[in-house]
């Protein structure tokens, strides 16, 4: 009985997995997207955390083509530009178009995308 709880609950985490991969390779070039608004998506909105965890694991994985860096928290900040290493998230951000504030935060009122 242990065994088919875990293996239900590996399936359903990589179901919230692939479903999180579906909307982050549709964000459009020169458009961000944030954590909780992916989770709000998926009909999980407390689970903004679980949808940062899920792109880590791109990271490692086949995945590595998804761009994980149009994905930013509430406020545009970059925090996910630790696992990119240096500014190279910000820098693809620039290359699209994307623009900063004062702050180096995205300017979220012009580049917001909803899924």
């Amino acid at each position: 009985m242990a065994n088919n709880l875990k293996t239900s609950k590996k399936r359903e985490e990589r179901d919230f997995f692939e479903r999180v991969y579906d909307i982050v390779a549709r964000i459009p070039e020169g458009r961000v997207t944030t954590y909780g608004a992916i989770a709000r998506h998926l009909g999980t909105g407390g689970s903004a955390r679980l949808v940062g965890w899920a792109l880590n694991k791109t990271l490692a994985g086949d995945r590595s083509l998804l761009p994980c860096h149009r994905v930013v928290n509430r406020n545009g900040e970059l925090t996910g530009k630790a696992w990119f290493g240096g500014d190279i998230m910000e820098q693809l951000l620039r290359s699209e178009g994307v623009t900063f504030d004062k702050q180096g935060r995205v300017k979220m009122s012009v580049h917001l995308w909803e899924p």
